[in-house]
């Protein structure tokens, strides 16, 4: 049994909100510091083999600050989930080809891969969940049943 105080606290519509900006603080914080240094994004892309990569900077900043949107404002969050859990699964083998390196550096892109995976299940939970609540929330339709003769 959930202790009443907690149950309240996952029932409030702000800690929703809460843990939902908490959750995408990773895409939206990135997103914009991609935005302010946009000349290293751009040297980002081009390290990674983008090309051009300007557009894919731009594609990138685009990505992670309007799914983070979508995701806060629990509109469309189906999309925004799906767009940032594909490119997460994109970066692993753009940017942490663990397989690919040594030592050191191996077990770095290894830990960001596994990091990466583990936030992937987060938005699929978090989708899981904002479908639910919108599910409960929409009206129930009279659909007729089958016509008679």
């Amino acid at each position: 049994m959930t202790p009443s105080l907690i149950a309240g606290l996952l029932d409030s519509r702000a800690f929703a909100i809460f843990a939902r900006i908490v959750l995408t603080f990773v895409f939206w914080g990135a997103g914009l510091d991609k935005l302010n240094h946009f000349d290293a994004a751009v040297a980002e892309m081009a390290h990674v083999g983008l090309n051009p990569p300007a557009v894919f900077a731009i594609l990138t900043i685009a990505t992670l600050l309007v799914s983070s949107v979508l995701i806060i404002a629990n509109v469309a969050a189906w999309l925004g989930y799906g767009a940032l859990g594909v490119f997460l699964v994109l970066t692993i083998p753009l940017a942490h080809p663990f397989w690919a390196a040594s030592g050191d550096e191996a077990v770095m892109h290894f830990r960001v891969a596994v990091e990466h995976v583990s936030l992937i299940g987060g938005l699929m939970t978090g989708a899981i969940l904002s479908h639910r609540t919108r599910a409960a929330k929409a009206p129930r339709s009279l659909s007729p049943g089958p016509a008679t003769p």
